[in-house]
């Protein structure tokens, strides 16, 4: 299979995996030398491309798929670093949040997802740790919808995903693969070194809607985890 078709099916994997976690587990899963998401323990310190976020606002256009909510974009600005860039597709949410950094593990990751021109997959994560109230939650949590009843577009809301960034921009960069079923390698993860807040009351009104949808950090099977400042 070529390339380009290997970058057609992992497109489409990712995009059913935004949809709903209801296939059964495939072979790569468990057999994947480069599954995500890991414990970050002994990163190599490298001079990395600044990450160069050119989101825009945009219409809300939001959806609850059964295991988590997800915002899906169109126009919505891209990543570029340094001369690649990656359109901005969608986020969604993760509890626990997946990726740990030196052993410790965090309540909830937001996992925002890029593409680009030549169909490369790559996913930045913004992790969360318990404490003040975090106002772009806040904002998304009651526009939620009720049932898994496909993409709602709510009249007179915009979002930017730059809502959901960290002001210091320090990231972690790594091989990995989709988190469920397919595990599709080959997709590029970014893992934002500060974390943001959400509330211990935003944490238990998520988990009242949504059962907890994170695999635990997989092998990391000789993989070198990149850090930059």
């Amino acid at each position: 299979m070529c390339s380009q078709t290997l970058s057609r099916v992992a497109v489409a994997a990712l995009l059913a995996l935004s949809a709903g976690w209801s296939q059964a587990e495939a072979p790569l899963c468990t057999l994947g030398r480069k599954q995500s998401p890991i414990d970050i323990v002994a990163p190599v310190r490298q001079k990395l491309p600044a990450l160069d976020f050119q989101y825009r606002e945009v219409p809300l256009k939001i959806a609850n798929d059964g295991h988590t909510a997800r915002v899906r974009f169109s126009k919505a600005g891209v990543l570029k670093i340094g001369h690649e860039s990656y359109t901005l597709q969608q986020f969604h949410f993760h509890t626990p949040g997946g990726d740990r950094i030196a052993g410790e593990e965090f309540p909830m990751a937001a996992h925002l997802l890029h593409k680009s021109a030549s169909g490369q997959l790559l996913a930045v994560v913004v992790l969360f740790r318990l404490g003040r109230e975090n106002p772009a939650l806040a904002a998304l949590w009651p526009r939620i919808p009720l049932k898994a009843d496909g993409d709602h577009l709510v009249a007179g809301v915009s979002v930017s995903a730059a809502q959901l960034l960290p002001a210091q921009r320090g990231y972690y960069r790594y091989p990995g693969s989709l988190t469920a079923s397919p595990c599709t390698e080959g997709v590029t993860w970014l893992v934002l070194k500060t974390p943001l807040e959400l509330s211990a009351e935003q944490l238990k009104s998520w988990r009242a809607r949504f059962a907890d949808n994170m695999r635990s950090p997989q092998p990391l099977q000789g993989r070198v985890v990149q850090e930059g400042s």
